[in-house]
This record gives C-alpha cells, sequence and structure tokens, in this order.
C-alpha cells in the first residue's frame, strides 16, 4: 500500500475524538453546499434559457426564408411555392422539419375593444407540436389544401383582454396601401393558447393561409414565406450555411436569433450570472478547505516532527494531508451532489417552487439536468479546490522536527 495513503488513512479512521473533527464537517459542509449551489443555479438558468428558446422558435421556427423584397412590418412580399427546396428540406441530415406561413397585420376588434395584432397563416404542414401543449381551451383547427377554414386560434392573453371564449366570432379589419376602406374578415375562435410569454402571445393569431393569400390578391401557389426547424439548436449556425446555399440568391433566409437578437443577448447575459455564482462558490469552498487543511497540520504539528526525524521527505508528508483534504472534498461532493440533483428532481417531477409567469414568463421554476453539466461542475471543483490545498502545504517544509516533536 501506498505510504502517504495509508497514514492519511489512518489520521481518518483515528481521527474521530480528534479537535479538528468539527472543523473537518465544516469544511464537507461548505463544499457540499457550494456543490449544490452551483449544480442548482447551472439547471435553474439552463433551463430558463431553453424554455424561453423554445417559445420563441415555437413563434417563428429555428430559420425563416422569405424575400429580400422590404415591406412593411409583420408583412412579407409573396414567393413561389414551388421551390427546389419544398418539401425536400425534410430530408435532409439535420433538418427535422419545413413548413409554409403567411402574415399578415390587422385589428381586432370585439366588445368595444380594440388590439392590434398580427395574422399569421400557416399551412396543412404546419406542425402542431409546440401549441398542442399550450392549448388551455378549445381545440386546434386542421387546414387542407382544398378548402378554407375560418376557425383560427387566439392567446389567452387577447381573450381575456377581448373578453372572448372559444366558438365566439372574431371579426378582423385590415387596412391595405391602395384601397380606402379597411377589409374586414370574419373568423371563428375554435381553441385559446397560453405560452406565458406575452410579447407574442398578445400579437400572434393563427389561421388557415388561404385566407392571406385572398387579402393579399395572391394566387394560391404564392406564400409569405418558410419556416425551416433544426434537430439540433446547437447547429443553427451550420445549418443556416446549408439553408442558404440551397434557396440561392433570390431568397434570404434569417435564422430565429437574427430576428429576434434582443432576446438571445437578454438570454446570454443570463450566463454571466451563472459564472459568478460558480466563482463565489468555488472560492468559498476553496477558502474552506485551506482553513481545514491548516487546522489539520496543526493539530499534527508533532507527528509531521516524528516522520521528518524518521527521515520522511516534506514532500511525502504533505502528500498525507492532500489526500487528507481531497477526501473531504470528495466527501463535500458526494453531498452536494445529492442535495443539488436532489433538489433539481423533484423540482422537475412536482414544479414545487411557482414563478410569477407575467414577470419570467414561466409558471414554475424550470431546471435542465445534463449529464455533462454535472460532470464539468464536479471535476472542476475538485481539480481547482485540489490545486489550491497544494500551497498552504508549504508550511510543513518549514516545520522544525526537532520543535515539532516538542509540540503539544
Amino acid at each position: 500500500m501506498n505510504f502517504e495513503f495509508f497514514i492519511a488513512n489512518r489520521i481518518f479512521s483515528k481521527g474521530s475524538n480528534s479537535f479538528s473533527k468539527p472543523i473537518v464537517r465544516l469544511g464537507v459542509v461548505g463544499v457540499a453546499l457550494g456543490l449544490a449551489a452551483m449544480l442548482i443555479s447551472v439547471a435553474i438558468v439552463t433551463g430558463f434559457q431553453d424554455q424561453i428558446r423554445d417559445k420563441v422558435i415555437g413563434f417563428g421556427a429555428d430559420i425563416q426564408i422569405t424575400s429580400y423584397e422590404v415591406n412593411s412590418s409583420y408583412e412579407d412580399a409573396p414567393i413561389d411555392l414551388h421551390q427546389p427546396f419544398y418539401p425536400s428540406f425534410d430530408s435532409v441530415d439535420g433538418i427535422r422539419h419545413i413548413q409554409v406561413f403567411a402574415q399578415k397585420a390587422g385589428i381586432i376588434k370585439a366588445n368595444n375593444q380594440i388590439e392590434g395584432v398580427v395574422l399569421k397563416g400557416i399551412g396543412s404542414d404546419f406542425d402542431w407540436s409546440f401549441f398542442r401543449n399550450k392549448l388551455v381551451e378549445g381545440k386546434l383547427f386542421s387546414v387542407y389544401d382544398t378548402t378554407t377554414t375560418n376557425d383560427v386560434i387566439i392567446s389567452k392573453f387577447l381573450a381575456s383582454r377581448l373578453k372572448l371564449s372559444v366558438s365566439d366570432p372574431l371579426r378582423m379589419y385590415f387596412i391595405s396601401g391602395d384601397e380606402l376602406q379597411p377589409r374586414g374578415r370574419k373568423f371563428n375562435i375554435s381553441g385559446i393558447y397560453e405560452t406565458g410569454f406575452n410579447e407574442f402571445d398578445k400579437m400572434f393569431v393563427f389561421c388557415d393561409i388561404h385566407h392571406i393569400q385572398k387579402l393579399n390578391k395572391w394566387d394560391d401557389n404564392e406564400v409569405g414565406g418558410f419556416e425551416v426547424f433544426v434537430d439540433d439548436f446547437k447547429d443553427i449556425d451550420k445549418m443556416a450555411v446549408v439553408v442558404s446555399k440551397a434557396i440561392g440568391y433570390k431568397l434570404r433566409s434569417k435564422t430565429i436569433v437574427e430576428l429576434y437578437p434582443q432576446i438571445f443577448e437578454w438570454l446570454k447575459l443570463q450566463d454571466m450570472n451563472v459564472v459568478i455564482i460558480i466563482v463565489l462558490m468555488v472560492l468559498v469552498a476553496g477558502i474552506t478547505m485551506i482553513s481545514t487543511l491548516l487546522i489539520l497540520i496543526l493539530e499534527r504539528t508533532n507527528m509531521i516532527g516524528v516522520l521528518k526525524a524518521l527521515g520522511s521527505q516534506s514532500k511525502s508528508i504533505r502528500k498525507i494531508f492532500v489526500y487528507n483534504a481531497v477526501y473531504i472534498v470528495g466527501k463535500g461532493l458526494m453531498w452536494g451532489n445529492i442535495i443539488g440533483l436532489g433538489f433539481c428532481f423533484l423540482q422537475l417531477k412536482t414544479g414545487l417552487l411557482k414563478l410569477n409567469q407575467e414577470s419570467y414568463y414561466l409558471s414554475e421554476v424550470p431546471v435542465n439536468m445534463q449529464l455533462s453539466h454535472i460532470l464539468i461542475i464536479n471535476f472542476s471543483t475538485l481539480l481547482i479546490t485540489s490545486l489550491m490545498l497544494i500551497l498552504p502545504t508549504y508550511i510543513i517544509t518549514k516545520i522544525s522536527p526537532v520543535k515539532a516533536i516538542r509540540f503539544n
């Protein structure tokens, strides 16, 4: 057995009655709480980022393909539906789905209330997976290529403001530049959704794309653009290059990050909070362990003198105390994982901690438990605190064997 490890193991097995025992426990608690705080903060921040990002993508897809022609806000110039990449993009590696869309700004008037909205037309290829989980009343509507449905879905925010409910008629008005009088359309509310992201909830009403085509006097083979969903958001920049090359020079593509830069910049700012928390927690854990190690050395000064007198090198004795400290850190990491991951798992399964949805866009504290994050945090904490413990052990080289043996 390794000599240094043997001595370190004996110190722990025989140290139950030593005066440093409470200090060792404090060191374990410090490391455990620091690691738990890091795990929880990373899980919450990444969970928040993922859920907000998914909500933005749910309304606008990962990549949008539109015309280069500049037009009024939320209204696109028409492009031909028959494109070489549509619908074959579905079979490209990294791309999950492609669908058509068109948008038109309008005004809703109901119960003496007026709201400006964007009417988003969708086709028969629309992916309802996002809104299927966000529907709070009614049902989703179906779109067919041969017929036109008057059904629409609106947000709970708009329904509350306009005092509307499922099956109520909805009248919208649209203003065109070449017409003096606004054009009206009557729809039927088939469902009410709620995402909690009021920036979009108060804006979008979803309808059959045929209505947008008729309002804009387009042909049936003209659409406002295409929405592309990728398999992994981390590959969005790479897939944006693939899409840009495939669509040619007559059309343009923009990622969701380029369409809503302010939202994604805001999400990036959350990373700084995590970095600050991690740095502070590692420093606290490291300083706690340095204090614990110095007390262990002070308590074992007599033993250090005996070992030096017997011929042990300072380097060998230092290893003994580093092994002790690493054992304490390891025990702290074990309890930190139990506390941190236990909290995350409990929150993930029960949603125990709630949030004000109007302020945070989420109804409960989100958590994102990724194995890579857990392993990186654990390994980094162990490595950094272990490196921080090397310097205090240099005090052993200054201890005189004669004085140490006399030390009581």
